[in-house]
């Protein structure tokens, strides 16, 4: 809609991972509360989301039938494999 507004904000360095905590731990309250403000991340950093929150965020309904359609086999990776897992 033409009332929308697109803010892109990027962190250019790491935080130290504390005692107890899992290597993402930073990014995940990131996304949680980006989410929770009505936005998602550009995919150009490390993804943590689970797989049904990245496919409502990113597209997933429009994605799935192309992705039948035109690599019936599985041959490709999905946007999910290769934007959160990495592969």
């Amino acid at each position: 809609a033409r009332d929308e507004r697109y803010v892109n904000v990027g962190f250019w360095s790491s935080v130290p991972i504390e005692p107890g905590a899992a290597v993402g731990d930073v990014n995940r309250r990131i996304e949680a509360e980006v989410t929770r403000l009505g936005g998602h991340k550009s995919l150009y950093s490390d993804a943590y989301y689970d797989e049904a929150t990245f496919a409502r965020l990113y597209g997933g309904h429009g994605y799935a039938p192309v992705k039948d359609r035109y690599d019936p086999r599985g041959r490709l990776p999905t946007l999910y494999e290769k934007a959160v897992q990495a592969r």
